[in-house]
């Protein structure tokens, strides 16, 4: 038995994220990168959704495709976070009360989109941070545009590895951590 090491774990996220690469090479509005909380695949709002909705547009399904293969051939036990933000311009005429409504909105949809494309419904989780964790300014419309965006996280995993893995229960401690089950035999 021996413990699943971070830098195991950031090896196989590193191989997940090289095929990404690949598969969504020359979609524009669509990035990557290795994060401290796991791989994240951003896509700019414009890409997944018109102003203001959060229905996925057709021309996104392509991509959402090429990333949801990816998940389910190579990441299919990890948990995948998807992540809403806006810029902070108020909501005038799209129906939603705020910001933080349409964010976690566009998480939710993204969410049914993997579900449906075969990611097992309990490694999913939909967030919306609505404008509260910008990426860049929002004073200029460059800037905005960065920060309305769906990020898409592939979150590593440590787990005890066993050759009899059934008895190998990882619980979460005070600190998020996982830690093995204690009284192992």
């Amino acid at each position: 038995e021996r413990i699943q090491s971070l830098e195991e774990e950031v090896d196989r996220l590193s191989g997940i994220k090289a095929e990404l690469e690949s598969k969504l090479k020359g979609i524009e509005g669509v990035s990557l990168s290795m994060e401290d909380r796991g791989l994240v695949i951003t896509f700019l709002d414009e890409v997944l959704f018109d102003s203001g909705k959060a229905k996925i547009r057709s021309e996104a399904f392509s991509a959402l495709d090429k990333v949801t293969s990816v998940i389910t051939a190579k990441a299919a036990d990890l948990n995948v976070g998807i992540e809403g933000h806006t810029d902070n311009d108020p909501i005038k005429y799209s129906g939603w009360k705020t910001n933080w409504e349409l964010s976690t909105a566009r998480s939710t949809s993204v969410l049914h989109y993997l579900l449906e494309k075969g990611v097992l419904p309990e490694k999913l989780a939909a967030i919306g941070y609505g404008e509260y964790r910008p990426v860049d300014s929002n004073d200029t419309p460059e800037g905005r545009r960065k920060n309305r965006r769906v990020e898409i996280v592939i979150l590593p995993e440590l787990k005890k590895v066993s050759k009899d893995a059934s008895k190998v229960t990882p619980k979460k401690t005070d600190t998020g951590m996982l830690e093995p089950k204690e009284n192992l035999k």
